[in-house]
């Protein structure tokens, strides 16, 4: 696996990155992505108000322990001292890298100036820069998206001031904050970006297979990309694009080719790494959506009956115990089956 782009102090060890999801990247998906390929990951995306670092979740975003190196914290927040005592906590914490969030599209975030509203206002923006990078002694990153809306996309302009501001790579989702997750993703402003900076730049958006990442990286002349969606459930797509952009043969399939002994070492390592991670009443409930979304990869491979009925006895486990032990009979008995391409 060659080595990707440099991040201040830190060498990456792939080119492939998985994007931060609310709600989805926690500890152990970032470990487990790391393990498979990745080359770096951030955590869920942490609010700069300090008075909410005291709950569950918070303390959860929080918690790094046992994770690979360079360790990832995605802020997010309008306010640029708030977010720059933010950074300074986090890496009294154990953060490695701080990653500032201006491409989140959700209301909820946006309402609150947050996120990808930033971009509207091209001086906060630079003010938040400053604010960080001059808070901390570790790289400071950025997350974006093209713009507000189709006509303003400003991309180009806000990636030349988060390299003047000292911001040591960049993201890039190939859609505005209009477009949330709809229709397809662009990636001529990702282009037009790499072109005018020399900062690291990731390409995001809509790369789902092996093949699209290097579509998308040949296009863009981008350093890396950053896969998001296409990892629920197919956190070995990693080691996919890996092999793809390292020249290697990648097996007839989206992601490569992996015994059905392997995929089920994957998901059963991923559900006890849960369980520790978030302990009985949250761990089984956190396991479901990752479990639904592995059952969707597994449905190709197996009959539709078969596959439904185990997804459906798997959302109604109320327990640690029963769920991990009705995955585990059905991946054991699923295992025997012929090599699975993926």
């Amino acid at each position: 696996m060659s080595s990707g782009p440099r991040i201040g102090p830190y060498v990456l060890p792939s080119r492939v990155v998985l994007a931060p999801m609310a709600g989805v990247t926690d500890r152990p998906f970032r470990v487990l992505c790391r393990r498979l390929g990745a080359g770096l990951a951030a955590s869920e995306m942490l609010t700069s108000d300090t008075r909410l670092w005291n709950t569950p979740k918070s303390r959860r975003r929080m918690d790094h322990a046992g994770e690979p190196e360079p360790r990832v914290v995605q802020l997010a927040g309008a306010d640029p001292d708030a977010l720059a005592e933010a950074a300074r906590l986090n890496v009294a914490l154990g953060a490695q890298i701080i990653d500032i969030n201006m491409g989140c599209p959700a209301k909820k975030v946006c309402g609150r100036a947050c996120g990808s509203a930033l971009l509207r206002d091209e001086a906060l923006v630079a003010r938040i820069l400053d604010a960080v990078v001059r808070a901390v002694d570790v790289p400071v990153t950025l997350k974006i998206r093209t713009g507000w809306d189709r006509a303003h996309r400003n991309g180009v302009r806000i990636a030349r001031l988060a390299q003047e501001c000292g911001v040591q790579a960049i993201a890039v989702h190939g859609r505005t904050r209009e477009d949330m997750f709809e229709g397809s993703a662009e990636y001529e402003t990702i282009r037009a970006i790499k072109s005018e900076v020399s900062i690291p730049v990731f390409a995001n958006g809509d790369i789902d297979s092996p093949r699209k990442a290097r579509e998308v990286l040949d296009f863009t002349g981008a350093d890396g990309v950053m896969l998001g969606r296409a990892a629920h459930g197919a956190p070995w797509i990693f080691r996919a694009v890996n092999s793809e952009l390292d020249g290697e043969p990648v097996a007839h399939g989206e992601c490569g080719s992996l015994s059905r002994a392997e995929v089920r070492a994957i998901i059963l390592e991923h559900l006890e790494s849960l369980y520790a991670f978030y302990g009985e009443d949250a761990g089984v409930r956190i396991a479901r959506k990752h479990l639904g979304w592995y059952c969707r990869q597994i449905a190709d491979s197996a009959r539709a009956a078969d596959a439904t009925q185990w997804r459906e006895g798997l959302m109604r486990a109320g327990s640690t115990a029963e769920q991990f032990a009705l995955a585990k009979n059905y991946l054991d008995e699923w295992a025997e089956g012929p090599r699975w391409v993926l």
